[in-house]
């Protein structure tokens, strides 16, 4: 029990509770409020412009009261029926624009039982619990939670469980484009897969192209992020040791990266053809000022090499075959530290989400009046450009 109160504690409970009398319509509760059980009822209101307001109910019980009360909810409840043992202290958050129409969650942490009331209600031989909610009725409600919470629920028992593991559950979280992503990052048959192993594999970041591409969904959104390593580049000088070298990192997922100790001439250049879902992705150069080792177990970043990169700005550039383009230009000064530099955006629309788009991007630096060195090219990473404030942090 204490398990599930952990589980349920971490989840939204809001949104649980609100999908599952819509989905079930008119239920019958049967609840038994046993010492130190916690009761949670949220109410919405809805006004006539569509505005959501929240409002609270607020059960207060004695810790040694046992109580059995019988409750009829309805997914269109208009009144709220209370037992007159139980202290009711209600709190107006906020409430504008007019009539308004209510709608009651509640849920027990402990003591918790649903029951049709059609079975005996004078005696029962066994406490109903949420095992038995109908699977159909438990995927219904886990269909507009997020990956996470659905994870979460799944552990609270067997049914909640099979209900987790429903085909059309995962494919609501899926993006559109997981047919071509199955068969291109996992090289398997859609078919041959469950939605759920899917998803999961899918949010395992895997490799394509030879190893120098990589692709993964974000676990909590579903949405895809690509990283293309230096290796996949074509970068002026790069099979000349005098430039270039290729030193092995942990600090990079592809485990090495691109070393430039001197050069008068810097292009890199590289190119992606992908399908992408519907939406807004930006694109990054992930680069650091300074060669990092380790030293006695210490991270330490050798800024000997470092030149040239705050005298004229470096220019990042993307295009893609649909037409979008561009620019962006900015000086180097972080030294030490790996840095997302922003090239630019580009957008996919329902029209265009199935087929391929081929992406070019590179950053370049060809005054060619002075040398740069001293900077480790790792790799550029495609993000959707919500998470920008995010990869930040």
């Amino acid at each position: 029990m204490h398990s599930h109160v952990h589980a349920l504690h971490e989840l939204n409970l809001f949104k649980i509770f609100y999908y599952f009398f819509f989905s079930v319509g008119t239920l019958h509760f049967r609840i038994s409020l046993y010492p130190f059980s916690y009761t949670f009822i949220f109410l919405i209101s809805h006004s006539l412009k569509g505005q959501l307001i929240s409002l609270s109910y607020l059960l207060h019980i004695h810790d040694q009261e046992n109580v059995e009360t019988f409750f009829n909810l309805s997914s269109h409840l208009r009144t709220l029926l209370l037992p007159s043992s139980l202290s009711v202290n209600l709190c107006f958050l906020d409430i504008k624009n007019g009539p308004v129409s209510f709608i009651c969650f509640l849920f027990l942490f402990m003591g918790v039982g649903v029951s049709d009331l059609a079975a005996e209600t004078d005696s029962y031989s066994r406490s109903p619990g949420l095992g038995d909610i109908p699977e159909n009725c438990i995927s219904s409600i886990l269909l507009h939670l997020d990956p996470p919470e659905i994870c979460k629920l799944a552990l609270l028992n067997r049914t909640f469980h099979g209900a987790s593991l429903a085909d059309f559950v995962w494919e609501t979280k899926l993006p559109s484009n997981y047919k071509f992503l199955v068969k291109k990052v996992l090289d398997e048959n859609p078919e041959n897969i469950s939605k759920k192993e899917i998803y999961a594999r899918l949010c395992l970041p895997s490799r394509f192209d030879n190893g120098t591409k990589e692709a993964w969904l974000d676990k909590g959104s579903g949405k895809i992020c690509v990283s293309i390593s230096a290796k996949a580049m074509k970068i002026t000088g790069i099979d000349d040791r005098r430039y270039w070298n290729h030193i092995p990192t942990e600090e990079s997922r592809f485990h090495t990266v691109a070393y430039l100790q001197q050069i008068w001439w810097f292009e890199a250049i590289g190119e992606l053809e992908f399908e992408f879902p519907p939406g807004s992705y930006s694109i990054f150069f992930r680069l650091q000022l300074g060669k990092a080792s380790r030293r006695f177990g210490r991270r330490v970043c050798n800024l000997e090499q470092v030149h040239g990169w705050d005298i004229k700005p470096v220019r990042f550039q993307l295009s893609t075959s649909n037409g979008q383009q561009a620019i962006s230009e900015c000086c180097l000064y972080e030294q030490g530290n790996w840095v997302l530099y922003h090239v630019g955006d580009f957008a996919i629309d329902n029209n265009s989400h199935d087929m391929l788009t081929k992406i070019k991007f590179s950053m370049m630096q060809i005054d060619c009046t002075h040398t740069k060195g001293g900077l480790c090219l790792d790799s550029v990473s495609i993000y959707p450009s919500e998470f920008r404030e995010r990869l930040k942090k």
